[in-house]
């Protein structure tokens, strides 16, 4: 009996998958299908049309061959999604902790989680619904855990924290792919927004007093400041 898709999901996690290496041809396709071939595919997409243009059938098609073909190798969709974040986990830089440096060490790791996400638009939403099971993310959560318990931090507020740090980033540049890639031209510009506060009846009196304070940041500014915001607390506790 063959296995089922649950096994090879659970087999390509600890060992190679039985014919994984094997091409899968259709008409004249030089290439084989394999694990490493479907998710180049796949993030060529998302990183081409966002991640909403992502589905397998697109990803056949970029490798010339039929959606069943993808399934000797991925599970379904989900197993894609969580394929694709750890590909993206293993091209972070995961420094040794450095009690002295803990700060410094975690803010970069959210700054390259942040500019991989952008690179490949909308795609931290498969990560806001997975849970961390691929080894290769795991590797990045076990990393953050390390850094910050070499802080001083607390097992639990340092396990909680990671939740809240990786949340963020993930938040933060769905927003940003979602109005970049939304063409809704409900999006104004912060000008168009100043005025509207600035129009505000006066039942709103402290929006108008600080339309300029709820509008300001420029570039990555208002990131820099959460992440911050968010390790001065941990710090605290």
């Amino acid at each position: 009996m063959p296995p089922t898709p649950q096994q090879r999901r659970a087999a390509r996690h600890h060992q190679p998958v039985p014919g994984a290496g094997a091409p899968s041809t259709r008409g004249r396709r030089a290439k084989p299908i394999t694990v490493d071939a479907i998710v180049d595919a796949a993030l060529d997409i998302v990183a081409r049309e966002g991640y909403e243009a992502l589905t397998m059938r697109r990803v056949a098609a970029a490798l010339e061959t039929g959606p069943a073909s993808l399934y000797a190798h991925v599970v379904n969709k989900d197993d894609l999604d969580e394929l694709l974040i750890g590909r993206l986990c293993t091209e972070i830089d995961l420094p040794e902790p450095d009690p002295a440096a803990w700060r410094e060490q975690i803010t970069g790791i959210c700054i390259q989680m942040r500019d991989l996400y952008l690179r490949y638009p909308g795609l931290s939403r498969a990560a806001l619904a997975a849970a961390p099971t691929n080894e290769d993310t795991l590797r990045l959560s076990e990393s953050m855990l390390a850094i910050l318990l070499a802080g001083g931090i607390a097992p639990q507020t340092a396990a909680w924290g990671i939740d809240s740090l990786t949340l963020y980033v993930n938040a933060y540049t769905l927003e940003i792919s979602l109005v970049s890639h939304s063409g809704n031209d409900w999006v104004v510009s912060r000008e168009e927004l100043l005025d509207r506060f600035s129009g505000l009846p006066d039942s709103f009196p402290q929006t108008r007093r600080y339309a300029a304070e709820l509008t300001a940041g420029h570039g990555h500014e208002r990131f820099d400041f959460t992440i911050e915001l968010l390790l001065d607390g941990l710090a605290r506790r």
